[in-house]
């Protein structure tokens, strides 16, 4: 969406929210458009320290979060450290799906994969283990390696 202008990119996400099913309040318009601005998942946290200088609380954000993911616009991903992250769902960067996401155990960063496709050699070699609906991959990005 960067090609928009702030105005543009406010009436889509106004009616995407809408399209969903759900009222377009400045909140969540506010949390929709900071998670699209984003190069990987966020956490509650992260997005309540940008949007509460902004006259959101905590809460606010957090319940917002609930009902986006719940209305399918955003994804929710636990990566292994007990913490939820959020992302858009079909917004490019490899959003469209599910998609890997690769987590540095030095500095904690979240990297999403989406251009990275794993698959078995054989179907019904992961059909036989379990539905697989999301790869985490660990190890030390490039600057804590």
């Amino acid at each position: 969406m960067s090609d928009e202008s702030p105005q543009d990119e406010i009436t889509l996400i106004r009616a995407r929210i809408r399209q969903a099913g759900l009222r377009s309040t400045s909140a969540r318009i506010a949390v929709l458009q900071h998670l699209q601005a984003a190069d990987a998942p966020l956490t509650h946290a992260e997005i309540a320290d940008e949007l509460v200088p902004q006259g959101f609380d905590k809460a606010t954000v957090y319940r917002n979060l609930i009902d986006l993911t719940e209305a399918g616009i955003v994804s929710r991903s636990e990566l292994g450290d007990h913490v939820w992250r959020f992302e858009v769902r079909g917004e490019g960067k490899g959003h469209d799906g599910e998609h890997p996401h690769f987590v540095c155990v030095t500095c904690g960063s979240v990297t999403c994969l989406g251009d990275v496709k794993i698959t078995p050699k054989k179907k019904k070699e992961w059909a036989d283990i379990a539905d697989i609906s999301e790869v985490l991959l660990k190890g030390h990005c490039k600057n804590c390696a």
